[in-house]
């Protein structure tokens, strides 16, 4: 009991110590706490009592009624010019111009400051976080239990050398977990920094953040990703806005955008893309193809399990926009050389089976 409270502690992260005592200088952050430049609602519909009395009522609705398909990655022994592997929910090992970058890593069986409760994963991890290759970078988009993970950085300090970069204030969570200071790099948004040749930028995403039960003390954040000729945009946890089409202008086209699509919710309209919000902002960043993400690991909504996908299939159908649908574990291969990158899209409905 003990050792699972002490673990409940640290999973809580910096809690409120952090970032008013360094007294953040930024736009985003006014009266103690960080805003989106759009107002939000955060705070469902109905009130939090109304909603853990609807989430403890919903049954399995959210659910796969089967076991979900994974692949074990088949990685090269060098990173590519552009390629994805999707390891569950918001975790990507991104290949750009020869680097591995990894995106919100979350290894754990539960999101959630405690591995006794909590939304449990619907399938596992494809590879063990050893498995992984040495990264360049290792990206976060925010503080939420489903994209940070303590356990996960725990293990990201003893297996790799990269540097994490997150959003501003997130960096107070990994020093009281004993990230060395060097490998920390904090951003506001539209700033950006340049790691492995890659240059990395904030940008705005329409979340909120916390690991307690206060809200906002750390910023959230999308991030693009650039070479010299490859362009990436990981957009992490957001809602719409029309932000999106002002990153397409300035630091776009992107070859590839990775976009959530799962649970959304009509309590919580303005914080998480449904599939019809995704192809929309992908449109606006001026993306070539979208990966799906966000969907089919945690049971985090109201919706069925596979009902993101295929509303996404159909929305995307309809706007002529070109989809990455692999499952979890298979690498997709966007550049190999020859120019055509819808050879290597995984299109087949391999969650029909899961159904």
């Amino acid at each position: 009991m003990v050792t699972a409270v002490r673990d409940v502690r640290r999973a809580l992260g910096a809690g409120r110590r952090g970032s008013q005592d360094r007294g953040l200088d930024s736009p985003q952050w006014r009266a103690g706490a960080f805003h989106n430049r759009l107002p939000a609602q955060v705070v469902p519909r109905g009130g939090r009592l109304a909603l853990a009395r609807d989430f403890a009522t919903k049954r399995d609705r959210g659910r796969p009624r089967g076991p979900v398909r994974v692949e074990r990655p088949d990685l090269p022994a060098e990173a590519g010019t552009l390629a994805a592997t999707w390891l569950g929910h918001a975790t990507v090992l991104l290949e750009v111009e020869g680097h591995w970058v990894l995106t919100d890593p979350v290894w754990s069986e539960r999101v959630s400051p405690s591995q006794l409760a909590g939304p449990r994963r619907h399938h596992p991890v494809p590879l063990p976080v050893e498995g992984l290759p040495p990264l360049a970078a290792i990206l976060i988009s925010h503080d939420h239990y489903d994209h940070l993970d303590t356990a996960t950085v725990d293990a990201l300090v003893r297996t790799q050398v990269a540097p994490f970069v997150v959003p501003l204030g997130v960096g107070d969570h990994l020093r009281r977990w004993g990230v060395p200071e060097h490998r920390i790099l904090e951003l506001d948004w539209d700033a950006d920094v340049t790691v492995a040749g890659l240059r990395i930028t904030c940008v705005e995403a329409r979340h909120f953040s916390g690991r307690g039960l206060t809200n906002n003390l750390t910023l959230w954040s999308g991030w693009a990703v650039a070479g010299t000729r490859v362009r990436v945009h990981f957009g992490g946890d957001t809602g719409y806005t029309p932000d999106f089409a002002e990153v397409g202008e300035r630091l776009g086209p992107f070859d590839l955008t990775v976009l959530p699509i799962g649970a959304y919710d009509r309590r919580w309209p303005d914080v998480h893309l449904d599939p019809a919000e995704a192809v929309r902002a992908h449109r606006d960043l001026r993306g070539e193809v979208l990966l799906p993400v966000h969907w089919a690991t945690f049971d985090l909504a109201f919706h069925e399990w596979a009902a993101p996908v295929e509303w996404l299939r159909k929305e995307a159908a309809d706007q002529g926009v070109s989809l990455a649908l692999p499952p979890p574990g298979r690498r997709v291969e966007l550049d190999d050389g020859a120019g055509d990158r819808a050879s290597g899209l995984a299109l087949e409905p391999w969650w029909e089976q899961s159904v």
